[in-house]
């Protein structure tokens, strides 16, 4: 890890593209593959995503997954490793529903199929690849880009 790379920052940051575009690629440690879903955060339970699913998804099983998630301008990658499994609290998913979950749920929070996944985050590689204007000058004409002009990356067990 570069010198200007600090940990808490990059994780803040991650949280911060998360926000602004909630969709990761979701998959069990099986075998199986990834797929597509629409993430909801809770501050006031931090490295944890929530995800609305069908009761039927491959991930509604729960168990061992992986998490992989691009910053929406290519900016920001994450990998995250954790552990999803059912929490289908009334109160946990009143806070979290919102226009994007209703419109795959079309009996709203009643859907019989309906599966609210925790996946429970229990170690994350983030990189910020925002480079230094120095350094993508170099990319356009060559040169070295010298540590402190390259992107921000960490090994975190924690997002919060």
């Amino acid at each position: 890890m570069a010198d200007h790379d600090n940990p808490q920052e990059i994780a803040a940051k991650f949280i911060e593209k998360v926000k602004a575009s909630p969709y990761v690629m979701l998959g069990l440690t099986n075998g199986q593959h990834s797929e597509p879903m629409y993430v909801r955060l809770d501050d006031d339970q931090p490295n944890t995503l929530f995800i609305f699913a069908g009761k039927d998804n491959r991930a509604a099983g729960g168990g061992d997954a992986m998490v992989q998630f691009v910053g929406k301008g290519h900016d920001f990658f994450a990998c995250l490793a954790g552990t999803v499994s059912q929490d289908n609290d009334r109160a946990q998913i009143d806070k979290l529903w919102d226009n994007a979950v209703e419109a795959w749920f079309p009996q709203g929070k009643s859907d019989p199929n309906l599966a609210l996944l925790r996946f429970d985050v229990s170690s994350a590689e983030l990189w910020e690849t925002d480079v230094a204007i120095s350094g993508r000058i170099k990319m356009l004409f060559g040169g070295t880009i010298s540590p402190d002009e390259s992107s921000s990356h960490a090994k975190v067990d924690s997002i919060a």
